[in-house]
C-alpha cells in the first residue's frame, strides 16, 4: 500500500487525514510555536476542541501561570502541564480499538473513584485517551488515540461516521417505536433519529446513529418505557468489535486507517470541506 509522506505537513493544517501513516508511527512534529490547544492535542491530551475547554475551566498552567483564555502560543522552552501533570509533544501515535466491559467509564478521571477504560490498556508508554464515549453500563468498542488531529476527525458529526449498536431492551419492540425512532423524535427538547434499525428478536435491535448524541439510545428507549437490558457497540465506521473479548485491545490495523481515512475524506467532500 502507498503510504503518505510524512513531510506534507500542510496536509495536517488543511484538515484532512490523509497525512497519517500506519499505526504507531512517529509523529514528525517540527519545534515551533503553536496554540497552546494544538499542543495538548499534539501532546495527547484530547482533541482540540476538547483541550480548548479544559484551557477556559482553567486546567492549564504554562510556566506556572494558569491560562483560562484561548490565543496562547507555547513553544520548545515552555513547560506546560494539565492538571498538574507534565505535558510533552508525542513522538508516536497510536491508534487502539478496547472492547469496554460494563462497570467502566470513558473518561481521564473520575471523582467517584469508578474504574476507567483506558486503565485496560497496558504495556503502552504514551498517554492515551478515548475518542467519543460509550456510557458506564454499555460495552463495546471504543477508540483510543493520542493524535488529537484523528480524534477530532473521527469524534465530530461532520464527518458522518456510523456507530452501530446491538440493543436488547426490557420488553417487546414495537413497530410504533421503531416508526418513531426512524422518522426522529423529541425528547425534552432534543430530537434524536436513528439511521437504520434491524429487529434481532422480538426485544432485539440492531441500531445504526450517525451524530450519537449523549445516551442517544438509551434516552429513547426509556421513552418508550423499552429501558435496555444490554447495549453493545459492535462497529465504528468500517472497524468491527469482532471476536475481540471484553476487556481486551488491539492495534487498528494499517488497513483498517486506510479505509477509515477514505471514509473520512469522501464525507468531508460531501460536506463541502475543502481538500
Amino acid at each position: 500500500m502507498n503510504l503518505p509522506d510524512r513531510n506534507k505537513t500542510e496536509d495536517r493544517a488543511s484538515g484532512r487525514l490523509v497525512t497519517k501513516g500506519p499505526p504507531e508511527r512517529s509523529s514528525g512534529r517540527e519545534a515551533g510555536n503553536l496554540r497552546l490547544q494544538v499542543f495538548l492535542a499534539h501532546g495527547g491530551v484530547a482533541s482540540r476542541r476538547s483541550c480548548e475547554q479544559f484551557i477556559l475551566d482553567g486546567r492549564v498552567q504554562v510556566n506556572g501561570r494558569t491560562v483560562t483564555t484561548l490565543g496562547e502560543k507555547v513553544g520548545p522552552g515552555d513547560e506546560v502541564r494539565f492538571d498538574g501533570l507534565p505535558v510533552k509533544a508525542e513522538s508516536r501515535f497510536r491508534y487502539i480499538a478496547l472492547n469496554k466491559p460494563p462497570g467502566y467509564l470513558c473518561s481521564s478521571s473520575d471523582p467517584q473513584g469508578r474504574p476507567l477504560a483506558v486503565d485496560l490498556l497496558s504495556g503502552i508508554p504514551e498517554r492515551l485517551y478515548n475518542i467519543g464515549r460509550l456510557d458506564f453500563q454499555s460495552s463495546g468498542l471504543v477508540f483510543f488515540t493520542n493524535d488529537g488531529d484523528f480524534a477530532e476527525l473521527v469524534g465530530h458529526p461532520r464527518t458522518g461516521i456510523e456507530k452501530e449498536y446491538l440493543v436488547e431492551a426490557a420488553g417487546s419492540i414495537s413497530d410504533e417505536f421503531i416508526s418513531a425512532f426512524s422518522g426522529g423524535v423529541t425528547i425534552e427538547g432534543i430530537r434524536y433519529q436513528a439511521k437504520s434499525l434491524i429487529r434481532e428478536g422480538r426485544r432485539g435491535l440492531r441500531n445504526v446513529l450517525i451524530e450519537g448524541k449523549n445516551r442517544e439510545i438509551r434516552r429513547v428507549f426509556s421513552h418508550f418505557h423499552l429501558h435496555p437490558n444490554r447495549l453493545i457497540r459492535i462497529r465504528i465506521g468500517p472497524i468491527l468489535l469482532g471476536t475481540l473479548p471484553e476487556g481486551e485491545s488491539r492495534p487498528i490495523t494499517e488497513k483498517e486507517m486506510a479505509t477509515l481515512r477514505t471514509m473520512i475524506n469522501g464525507k468531508g467532500r460531501q460536506h463541502g470541506n475543502r481538500n
